[in-house]
């Protein structure tokens, strides 16, 4: 069962890399001493062209998560095929006290 961060994490990142098809995504809780929340991993496909601009703004770009706040984003490869990218993203929500 997704989690609620998760499908807003997937519903912001697909707003933010349109038009884009999120191809794989996974999740799994996690905490520390002092916080809780979800690890993300996702598969997103892109145009080609638009994948190296992505690469730069995802890790950068504020996603408003109601509830939940974006702690690490990062996109860990990339893969081309033909006039399509593949991006491979892991990121971690924390929830809001």
């Amino acid at each position: 069962m997704s989690s609620h961060a998760h499908r807003q994490l997937c519903a912001a990142l697909l707003r933010h890399a349109a038009p884009a098809q999120l191809l794989d995504t996974r999740e799994r809780p996690w905490a520390s001493i002092t916080f809780s929340g979800t690890r993300h991993w996702m598969t997103l496909e892109v145009c080609a062209p638009s994948c190296a601009t992505l690469m730069r703004s995802l890790p950068e770009h504020d996603f408003a998560l109601r509830g939940h706040f974006l702690a690490d984003l990062a996109v860990t490869g990339c893969a081309t095929f033909g006039g399509q990218a593949r991006l491979s993203i892991e990121a971690l929500t924390v929830c809001e006290a």
